[in-house]
């Protein structure tokens, strides 16, 4: 019995993206000592066969907390924002549990290896949003003089979501945490916090987006145990493009020293012409080689 697994969750429309994110995994050696388990969320039949015989266990996704149906409007892919904070009760059977995204795969195993490193004692392995090259972190409405009203990602959500004013002012210039890379250990104790915070979430707030308000609410204001992890871990291309290494003909970091990254992910898309990456394997966009050639690109596994 393999003792750690790389979970992720899909529904049809991004099936594609999940046999990339699995074959991204199995092409190292090293994947052979982990497990892959896949959270459905509307898979079709023939998707589910296409898979089986690439990951260790698959599970219907379900709505581990009670959600309106009006928040939900036949989107089953929405689970995501809820069952990703149950890991255990679905696949019970492994000591650590690395979550990753369908839209992301895996470029360098070291993240890999540090994500599972980082959890150990319970800690939460997580990255931050923030790293050189942001040029904007939170928003605001300027007024008048000093005068400015609020607009950053976590605490528009937190008042939203009926989070007491004081933790909404806690989180609301905190670098935000993204939550579609993150490792936990089965027995920590940020399972319950964070699920915590997330029947609170899900009750008030919109249903997209409660999942990382919560766990955002679990480091800032609760203070769980966390280890962060350098922004290379968890590469979220539409918040800063990656450069292109013409000569190991690999995706790095675009400022020196160029690490190679860890994990490419795609979240919000990439869009051109009105068409997203991620639904489109067709589209290329324009990013710099290490020699400051223009290339055009596919950020999808497999297809670049």
């Amino acid at each position: 019995m393999k003792e750690n697994t790389i979970v992720s969750l899909a529904d049809e429309k991004y099936f594609d993206l999940l046999e990339e994110l699995i074959d991204s995994i199995k092409r190292f050696p090293e994947s052979k000592d982990i497990a892959i388990c896949v959270l459905d969320a509307g898979l079709n039949e023939n998707q589910l066969d296409k898979i089986k015989n690439k990951v260790d266990e698959i599970k219907k996704a379900e709505w581990d907390i009670e959600v309106p149906a009006i928040k939900v409007r036949g989107k089953e892919w929405l689970k995501s924002q809820v069952s990703r904070a149950f890991l255990p009760r679905y696949f019970p059977n492994y000591k650590k549990y690395l979550w990753i995204d369908c839209d992301a795969w895996v470029n360098d195993w070291s993240s890999v290896e540090l994500y599972l490193k980082a959890c150990a004692g319970g800690k939460l392995g997580i990255t931050q949003s923030v790293g050189p090259g942001y040029k904007i972190l939170s928003k605001v409405k300027w007024l008048f003089g000093k005068l400015a009203i609020v607009k950053s990602q976590n605490f528009k959500h937190a008042i939203s979501s009926k989070i007491n004013i004081d933790k909404a002012r806690k989180i609301a210039f905190a670098p935000h945490i993204n939550i579609g890379v993150f490792s936990l250990e089965k027995n920590s104790d940020c399972w319950n916090v964070w699920q915590k915070n997330l029947e609170q979430t899900i009750k008030h707030g919109r249903l997209f987006g409660s999942e990382g308000l919560a766990i955002n609410l679990s480091v800032y204001v609760d203070n769980v145990d966390t280890e962060f992890l350098p922004l290379g871990c968890n590469w979220i291309t539409s918040n800063l493009l990656p450069k292109f290494d013409e000569d190991k003909k690999e995706f790095v970091e675009p400022y020196l020293p160029n690490n190679k990254i860890g994990i490419i992910h795609l979240a919000a898309g990439l869009w051109k012409n009105g068409k997203d990456m991620r639904l489109d394997d067709s589209i290329k966009i324009e990013i710099k080689s290490l020699n400051n050639n223009s290339l055009s690109k596919s950020l999808r596994f497999g297809k670049n």
